[in-house]
């Protein structure tokens, strides 16, 4: 039986996770969008053959529910769709910070909901997608989330409760890295370089780096005493970094991504 999957909300990310569905094999025809936007959603269509609908039409027509909206966005949305989502229908929520149970008390009693926190590099198919399950999800469900957002990159399931740290790891995760090669970059030019070739040098680097850690199964102490020689630049470097709270800036950093991501839970904006 053909599977009707709809994404409400559809910005970027609910584009990526589109389009990677396409791509793997999914029909068109079985594919509905929502957007704020008549445009936008025109815009969808024409690009990827998918059907604009409206939220409500979605939430009585599709077989999943992809919920992309804003966390902050999510309670007005749920009101929207609550008299119009069967008990039997998946809901899948991608928004930071907010637990199924804020999605179970909202909707038919019985309804399955699974939660997941993917990240930018579904842009490209590299994504990180953490999965779990609301009270009433089964482990169908949880396959069929994963065979979705497996589309775009790697899935993961975890315990709702280690949800927001998570979203710390992995979620923001990617902001992190951008965050160390635009200092790198900079860091190159202060040397002397162009920043075209420091750019270069700092992203052919990071790849390798990251095919390293995947593909080898070494830890990454070990691969970095790899590149330590004794009283070499690597370790005058590391030096520096530690002399500078390197290490205990990002724990503080992921702890404050974490709390945030509680907060959001809560309704907290600012």
């Amino acid at each position: 039986m053909t599977q009707k999957v709809a994404v409400l909300g559809t910005g970027k990310i609910g584009e990526a996770l589109l389009s990677g569905m396409i791509r793997a094999g999914w029909a068109p025809a079985d594919l509905l969008v929502t957007a704020r936007r008549q445009e936008r959603a025109e815009e969808l269509r024409t690009r990827y053959g998918v059907t604009p609908v409206s939220n409500q039409e979605a939430a009585k027509t599709a077989d999943t529910l992809i919920l992309t909206v804003k966390p902050q966005d999510m309670g007005a949305l749920l009101d929207e769709l609550a008299p119009h989502v069967p008990a039997d229908r998946l809901v899948v929520s991608g928004a930071a910070g907010i637990p199924t149970s804020f999605f179970e008390d909202r909707l038919a009693a019985g309804t399955p909901v699974v939660r997941v926190m993917t990240n930018t590099p579904a842009l490209v198919d590299e994504a990180m997608s953490v999965i779990s399950a609301g009270s009433h999800a089964t482990a169908d469900h949880l396959a069929h989330t994963e065979e979705i957002f497996g589309a775009v990159g790697k899935t993961l399931r975890v315990p709702e409760s280690q949800q927001d740290a998570c979203t710390a790891l992995s979620g923001s995760g990617p902001a992190y890295f951008f965050y160390l090669v635009e200092a790198m970059t900079d860091a190159g030019i202060l040397l002397g370089l162009p920043r075209d070739k420091a750019h270069d040098l700092i992203v052919q680097s990071a790849i390798g780096a990251a095919t390293m850690l995947r593909d080898s199964g070494e830890h990454p102490v070990k691969l970095r005493e790899n590149v330590t020689s004794p009283a070499g630049t690597t370790i005058n470097a590391i030096r520096e970094l530690e002399n500078h709270g390197v290490r205990a800036a990002l724990i503080a950093a992921l702890e404050a991504a974490r709390d945030r991501s509680r907060e959001l839970a809560t309704g907290t904006k600012d």
